[in-house]
């Protein structure tokens, strides 16, 4: 468990590419630090609850940006709006940004859940 801790840690890392929107003008970047609330994975005491709904976002999470990447790849290609590659292209990188929006979301979710849970076990004592 302690290394799917770490491994959860290290996808912190990706907002070291926020910097990339700190030093071109290519603000798009800048939305990368969010991935700093990653960071606390290192911190977080690892138990079988934490380990399964960090499973249950990540396949929810893949199987969102699948679905995504054939929608946008198909939609765009059967539009005209560009070359296959283009098409492929935008279906990989709304694939991406789904897969993030709903891991980030279905963890929070999980996470939140998880407290208020707590909460209320400590207000019933």
């Amino acid at each position: 468990m302690k290394s799917r801790r770490c491994l959860y840690g290290l996808t912190g890392l990706l907002s070291l590419l926020g910097f990339i929107g700190i030093f071109t003008e290519s603000r798009l970047f800048l939305a990368f630090f969010a991935f700093a609330v990653d960071f606390e994975y290192f911190f977080v005491k690892s138990d079988e609850m934490l380990e399964e709904y960090m499973n249950k976002s990540a396949s929810r999470a893949f199987y969102c940006g699948m679905i995504t990447v054939a929608l946008v790849s198909a939609a765009c290609f059967f539009s005209g709006l560009g070359e296959e590659t283009e098409a492929l292209t935008a279906g990989l990188a709304a694939g991406w940004a789904v897969s993030v929006a709903v891991y980030a979301l279905s963890t929070a979710y999980y996470g939140f859940r998880e407290k208020w849970g707590l909460e209320l076990d400590k207000e019933q004592d």
